[in-house]
């Protein structure tokens, strides 16, 4: 069985915990290094058992030197640096910050600006349901961010059916996760117990990338809500004229009717329960009988909206199946 020498750079977060554990026993990888990002922590109790090997300090020749390919879950400003230096030696990158997603250079200058424009030139979003073929001959995958994931996968067939009128409105809310390992005010126990807080409307940098993948302006609202991990978005948008309700379930179930980790559910609405700890997003919908559309995502952020997703693009692109390693 052919086997991929692969590294992971961020070992240590949220998601490079996930990943350290999804590529441990992925029939595919033989996992060469992993490393933290910066001094610290060198083993992980979590990954007892799972993967003993021990971490390592970020070393670009080290990753170089022993993969094919590299999964990096670091701070944007150290992708920027990485990412030119492995992709120049023949490395494929998996990214899963934000570094490269933008591809207008207006926007990335505004939201990343250390990334290199002629790197980002070359960057392939690798929303694996929706990126194709372009996976397979692509050598910096940018993977998208875990709110886009769940907007985009309901709301792409609809807009690509021409369905939607433009007044699409994002009401996301997330686990504390999503915020990443560095402890702030806002992930602080004391306040996230039992609270729900609305952050960074019309100023999260999510939205230009759901915007720029579906060519449309939307109004996201992001939230933070007191569970360790999971995302669910509910979607609000009108039917154009003339447009039903039966459309809407035939343009997403063209869509994903051989999609491994999309469950359209209907007018069974999803929820985090249902989802988590798994690399599948649920979808549910309902119309009223005056084209008001609300659409219900649901995703693990830490899985299909980061770690899983990554594995999933990677699957896909060295030619494997894409479930390897996640079911």
């Amino acid at each position: 069985m052919q086997r991929v020498l692969v590294g992971l750079a961020g070992a240590t977060g949220y998601v490079g915990q996930e990943l350290l554990a999804l590529l441990a026993r992925h029939p595919r990888v033989t996992l060469t290094t992993a490393m933290s990002s910066g001094a610290g922590r060198t083993s992980l109790p979590r990954m007892a058992r799972v993967w003993d090997g021990e971490l390592v300090p970020l070393s670009v020749d080290q990753l170089a030197e022993k993969t094919n390919a590299a999964f990096l879950a670091l701070p944007d400003p150290v992708t920027a640096e990485v990412v030119p230096a492995l992709v120049e030696r023949g490395v494929r990158v998996f990214d899963l910050s934000g570094t490269f997603r933008l591809r207008d250079s207006e926007q990335r200058a505004k939201w990343y600006p250390a990334a290199s424009d002629t790197v980002a030139s070359t960057a392939v979003y690798g929303l694996p349901e929706h990126c194709g073929d372009a996976l397979r001959d692509a050598t910096l995958v940018a993977c998208p961010g875990c709110y886009p994931t769940a907007a985009l996968l309901a709301l792409r067939p609809l807009i690509a059916a021409d369905l939607l009128a433009d007044d699409l409105v994002i009401d996301a809310k997330s686990g504390l996760s999503g915020a990443g390992k560095t402890p702030s005010e806002r992930t602080h126990f004391s306040e996230c117990h039992g609270n729900v807080a609305s952050y960074g409307i019309f100023s999260h940098r999510h939205a230009a990338e759901i915007e720029q993948e579906l060519q449309k302006t939307v109004t996201f609202v992001p939230h933070l809500v007191p569970l360790d991990r999971g995302i669910l978005e509910t979607i609000y948008g009108r039917l154009r004229p003339g447009r039903s309700a039966d459309e809407v379930g035939v343009a997403l179930h063209k869509a994903y009717r051989k999609s491994a980790f999309v469950r359209l559910r209907g007018t069974t609405l999803p929820e985090i329960k249902d989802v988590a700890y798994t690399n599948f997003c649920d979808i549910g919908w309902s119309v009223s009988d005056d084209g008001r559309l609300v659409l219900v995502a649901c995703l693990d952020n830490l899985v299909k909206g980061a770690a899983g997703q990554a594995v999933q693009a990677f699957n896909l692109a060295f030619g494997f199946d894409e479930r390897d390693g996640l079911l």
